[in-house]
């Protein structure tokens, strides 16, 4: 009687058996998974969601990435414009110093040719030797037609005054005033594409940042233990924190607007 039972029993736990194996068949075929412990499920919902959030933070960092690296860019090429337009100011204002000196030195030897003329014209006309005073005077004549306006203008102020006009400052600065705007305007140039470098440089350390942002962010998946994927999170979040201010107060290219690279 007791094997009888013994039998029965084993049967039974066969035909349990049976069953967990059946449904464990079914369950693999619906896709179904073994039911979890409420702390694991929400262990699971949890990693889901930083998972989530790693992913989300990846493609804003990219994008954040790709506009800082783009707009150093055109920083850049703002300078690069500069400098070229610098340096042909600088040659062409140098030029024009030049030849504004060479004409304040052509009018210096015929300020000193005009005034032995005038000279030679006085001691004939007090030695009463009036042929010499009107051949002197029509070589004075001759003479003053080569004076431009402007030296005309001071020559017979400075005659007037008795002084030279070469001893007054604005009119000295004259021969070469356009030349001094047009090297003060280079300067400026200069000095702007000066500040486009910068601008330049610190969109590329933003670049850096949100580099080194994308880069955690990536890796951070790999990490098994939560508290490590969380150190690696919170260090990449930093960084990216940390290049979104800073790009924050940095400024776009002057004139700058997304329209006009869709042809508007």
């Amino acid at each position: 009687m007791e094997n009888e039972n013994q039998k029965d029993l084993q049967k039974d736990l066969q035909k349990d058996l049976q069953k967990d194996l059946i449904m464990e068949a079914v369950r693999e075929v619906m896709g179904e998974e073994k039911p979890e412990c409420p702390a694991e499920a929400e262990k699971e919902k949890q990693a889901h969601a930083l998972e989530l959030i790693v992913v989300v933070f990846l493609g804003i960092t990219a994008l954040l990435t790709a506009w800082a690296s783009w707009i150093g860019s055109l920083h850049g090429g703002n300078q690069a414009a500069n400098f070229a337009t610098s340096n042909n100011l600088s040659a062409e204002g140098n030029s024009m110093y030049n030849e504004g000196m060479q004409f304040m030195i052509q009018d210096m030897l015929l300020y000193n040719e005009l005034m032995n003329v005038l000279i030679d014209m006085h001691f004939a006309e007090a030695h009463g030797d009036f042929a010499t005073y009107e051949r002197l005077e029509w070589r004075f004549e001759q003479l003053e037609t080569n004076m431009t306006a402007e030296f005309e203008a001071a020559f017979w102020a400075s005659f007037d005054a008795g002084e030279s006009p070469f001893m007054d400052a604005d009119f000295v600065e004259s021969y070469v005033m356009h030349a001094l705007d047009v090297l003060a305007e280079a300067e400026e140039l200069f000095e702007q594409g000066n500040v486009y470098g910068a601008h330049s440089d610190s969109f590329g350390l933003v670049t850096v940042f949100f580099t080194v942002a994308l880069f955690l962010f990536g890796v951070a998946s790999t990490f098994k233990k939560r508290r490590n994927k969380l150190i690696v999170v919170g260090i990449a979040s930093g960084a990216f924190l940390i290049a979104t201010i800073f790009m924050m107060f940095l400024p776009l290219p002057t004139d700058f607007s997304l329209m006009q690279f869709f042809g508007n």
